[in-house]
């Protein structure tokens, strides 16, 4: 397996979907953690994973501490507009930790004080918009880990 995509209370459907279909075509693994801006039999949500949904590697938790407390000795590496280093500078070994947070607010402030030294993002060249959309900046991601790797 490559990586473990994290998503933390994930609030758009269509994006959690494409990123599912995102995670079974690297052979990656999903974790969702609670709670959800969606219900998780929405269709979609299951239509953005097409008929991929069934094969998909997945972890469902119900808050964040019951995902740290699961994966506590993790290498893991957490995203940001606020961060400083970029994503090209991320040592990416095979198992790592990709953690994104909401589309609305990205992760709590708490994680990313907490995690100051894994803290990357993605570069953007235009002062006209804030973010990317969540699905593309985890297959930005993905898809330099994997050229990294191989």
């Amino acid at each position: 397996m490559a990586f473990n995509i994290v998503l933390i209370e994930p609030e758009i459907p269509n994006n959690t979907g494409n990123i599912g279909r995102l995670a079974l075509a690297t052979g990656s693994h999903l974790h969702l953690v609670k709670p959800f801006g969606f219900e998780l039999d929405d269709k979609r949500l299951k239509r953005a994973g097409l008929d991929y949904w069934q094969h998909l590697s997945l972890s469902i938790y119900e808050d964040v501490d019951d995902f740290f407390s699961q994966h506590k000795n993790k290498k893991m590496v957490f995203f940001s507009i606020h961060a400083e280093k970029n994503h090209w500078s991320i040592d990416y070994k095979d198992d790592l930790f990709l953690v994104f947070g909401k589309e609305s607010v990205g992760l709590p402030k708490s994680l990313l004080s907490e995690n100051k030294n894994s803290l990357y993002k993605i570069a953007l060249y235009s002062e006209h918009i804030r973010s990317l959309n969540l699905a593309n900046a985890v297959g930005i991601v993905v898809y330099e880990g994997l050229r990294q790797l191989h």
